[in-house]
């Protein structure tokens, strides 16, 4: 009598596959958005732990991969694609700066170290210009 109303069997276990794609698609780019914010916050932090920042930065750009994937996939909201698009950038730009870190370790740790024992600003600039004398003539 009423066959016409309500969802049929055959849609009702498609539609709860599709939300249980959106949800660990969903967790997927909550991960990954922390993971690409967690390796911006350690890179700043301190050039000691770069290493750290490096390891975030692999996490960051495997999940970032995985939900490109599952947005394209599962055909999930454009925000996700859109986000995770934008984070896959982010994560990019870190992987060239952590390199550059590693390249130039030394250098970037003596400036971070008389940076932080600077008072004033012709002391900050003292240790610029010394962390610019450091870097090889053709970087400068």
């Amino acid at each position: 009598m009423n066959s016409g109303v309500g969802p049929s069997p055959q849609q009702h276990p498609q539609n709860e596959a599709a939300k249980s794609a959106l949800a660990v698609t969903q967790t997927l780019f909550r991960s990954f958005l922390l993971t690409v914010l967690g390796a911006i916050f350690v890179y700043v932090l301190n050039i000691s732990y770069v290493w750290l920042s490096a390891v975030l930065t692999v996490i960051a750009g495997v999940l970032g991969v995985v939900v490109l994937v599952r947005t394209i996939r599962f055909k999930q909201p454009r925000v996700v694609l859109l986000g995770t698009i934008s984070g896959l950038v982010v994560t990019a730009i870190m992987c060239v700066l952590v390199l550059t870190a590693v390249v130039f370790f030394q250098q970037i740790r003596t400036l971070q170290d008389c940076a932080r024992s600077a008072l004033t600003l012709q002391a900050q600039n003292s240790c610029q210009v010394d962390f610019q004398k450091s870097v090889p003539s053709g970087l400068r």
